[in-house]
């Protein structure tokens, strides 16, 4: 979902690893370099039996007049872009999924190896210097992007529609800190120290606060 006046629209991306692996390793994640993977609950046990270590973890959840306030109210509190996190705005109409998995992967490029010339290798170095804005208006022009994301959005196990009402965002570690990610947002939200082995639990508690 997205508030751009861009007239453009994506069939949404399903809360799906298998998905979403086959999307990114298409694009030049390698797969012995970072993998999608289920989380099942925010209990102990359940968040034991993800593997680690976690570079970033993508939350889907509905979009509720409730969440539309708090976000329009964590808005009028940022006054200019966080630290160094990569981030993007989102005018595409349901690309929340591709820029979420955007979000995780620019943000891990020191922890895992592009393929060499890859579509994602490009994209980032083509964007380094952007700002969110111009990353947003390179993504909706990139027809190569468009159609990636158009296959894995007809991949999966349901049955694809451009009426959604949930929103995909992505939490990460960079430089120490965790980071929301939000490309509906103004910018990048810092919620303290973080650290590969913490995300999760981290992130158990924003979501139970």
């Amino acid at each position: 979902m997205a508030e751009s006046p861009s007239a453009k629209r994506w069939l949404p991306l399903e809360a799906n690893p298998d998905v979403m692996n086959q999307f990114l390793w298409g694009l030049g994640v390698p797969p012995d370099e970072a993998e999608c993977f289920d989380v099942y609950g925010l209990d102990e046990e359940l968040l034991g039996m993800v593997p680690k270590p976690v570079l970033a973890v993508l939350f889907l959840y509905p979009i509720t007049s409730e969440s539309e306030e708090e976000r329009r109210k964590q808005d009028s509190e940022i006054k200019e872009l966080s630290g160094g996190a990569y981030f993007m705005k989102q005018t595409v109409g349901n690309a929340c999924g591709t820029i979420g998995l955007l979000h995780a992967v620019g943000n891990i490029t020191n922890e895992i190896k592009l393929v060499e010339g890859s579509f994602l290798d490009r994209f980032f170095k083509s964007t380094a210097n952007m700002d969110p804005s111009e990353r947003a208006a390179f993504l909706e022009n990139d027809r190569e992007m468009e159609v990636a994301h158009s296959v894995a959005a007809t991949a999966g196990e349901t049955e694809a529609s451009d009426n959604v009402d949930a929103h995909f965002i992505c939490f990460t570690c960079v430089d120490g800190q965790l980071y929301e990610l939000d490309g509906r947002k103004a910018g990048p939200i810092s919620h303290g120290a973080c650290s590969p082995s913490t995300l999760l639990l981290v992130i158990f508690f924003i979501c139970e606060g």
